[in-house]
């Protein structure tokens, strides 16, 4: 997308211009999240990778988490990462 826009051919003191549109492709699920089963006090990494960049929310069920102690977001690249911490029964 950030390709578009007027080009300019420029010859002596001829020139041409054209306007150049981009149709932006919808961001996919190239890798999903898989099923985990953890013991309760222990740590899941849940992990899904994107076909290209794009902000991510995480949520359980309809709530939206928020970055804390008990939940690290990172997003390098088109890979988005969830670290659950103490993990309890109620994280299911």
């Amino acid at each position: 997308e950030s390709d578009a826009g007027d080009y300019t051919c420029v010859c002596g003191d001829k020139q041409s211009t054209a306007s150049l549109a981009v149709h932006a492709l919808p961001v996919l699920f190239k890798e999903e999240l898989k099923n985990e089963v953890i013991q309760e006090g222990a740590s899941v990494s849940l992990r899904c990778v994107l076909t290209k960049a794009a902000p991510v929310q995480w949520k359980i069920g309809s709530k939206v988490l928020k970055a804390s102690d008990k939940y690290q977001m990172s997003q390098p690249g088109t890979t988005a990462q969830l670290v659950i911490h103490d993990l309890k029964v109620e994280d299911a």
